[in-house]
């Protein structure tokens, strides 16, 4: 057993364990340190060459809603890596996805995981699809002396509202902006340096009432228009196997569609472009 470790109590003499709901209040509190927005900066803007994540897309269909996001991060003019996932599931019924700087972009991420589990955890229920987002919108507005630097972070939030009266309408999608302000989208939404090319395309492939299987062919036929217009954006990679991240919530939950069903589809989009 490690020193000073003591399984009933959980938390060391000199650290007060959480009476909040919060786990990022939490931390605030204790360990502030330890917040993405929190750490201090060097002066002026810090943003060179570091690495930064591009495009990502979502799109409700009946009875749920999908986020789907290239794979490429870019540093500067440089491709900085090819696979880098940009969408997760935040909890059993939601998804979120970033762009912008790409490392605080993940912590964030996993911090909001570990905030939505927490508070199941302390209040032994589930936030609502709205208190998931703005407890989100929170998280960005803290990082925003870090983003005035050039450090931004964008999420885009989506998931399967419990609480919704029609479940064919339960897919409900949240953007976000740098200083926290939270807006829900109707039907579809992007974020990244492609999202005007994607959400270009969306505009005409989308239709309310689509099935999933229609929804994935048409998030992945927008990253590839973004990826043929931007230059951040990566398209499909079909020489070294590389495809968009695509995952779903519905009521059964949040999963990630088989890499073998997006291959087969984004080489069906590569081959009818071709002809």
């Amino acid at each position: 057993m490690a020193a000073g470790f003591d399984p009933p109590r959980r938390f060391p003499a000199d650290v007060a364990p959480p009476v909040s709901s919060s786990f990022v209040d939490y931390l605030a509190r204790t360990a502030p340190e330890l917040l993405p927005g929190r750490r201090p900066l060097p002066p002026g803007m810090a943003a060179e060459g570091l690495t930064h994540a591009t495009t990502v897309v979502a799109v409700t269909f009946d009875g749920g809603v999908l986020m789907a996001g290239d794979r490429r991060a870019t540093a500067g003019h440089m491709i900085a890596n090819r696979e880098i996932e940009k969408v997760y599931a935040a909890d059993v019924y939601s998804l979120v996805g970033m762009a912008g700087t790409a490392g605080i972009g993940l912590e964030v991420i996993r911090l909001f995981q570990v905030e939505l589990e927490h508070y199941e955890k302390i209040e032994g229920a589930m936030l609502s699809l709205d208190g998931k987002a703005n407890r989100l919108a929170t998280m960005i507005r803290n990082n925003l002396a870090a983003a005035m630097q050039g450090l931004a972070v964008v999420p885009l939030f989506a998931g399967f509202d419990l609480d919704a009266q029609d479940p064919a309408k339960a897919g409900r999608i949240f953007s976000f902006d740098v200083v926290g302000g939270v807006y829900e989208e109707t039907d579809y939404e992007g974020i990244g340096s492609g999202s005007l090319f994607a959400k270009s395309s969306l505009k005409k492939l989308h239709k309310r009432g689509m099935t999933a299987e229609e929804a994935i062919r048409a998030a992945v036929e927008a990253l590839y228009d973004a990826a043929d217009d931007d230059t951040a954006t990566g398209g499909p990679d079909l020489i070294r196997k590389i495809y968009p991240v695509v995952m779903t919530a519905t009521a059964e939950g949040a999963q990630r569609v088989p890499e073998e069903q997006v291959a087969a589809l984004a080489h069906e989009i590569v081959e009818a472009r071709s002809i």
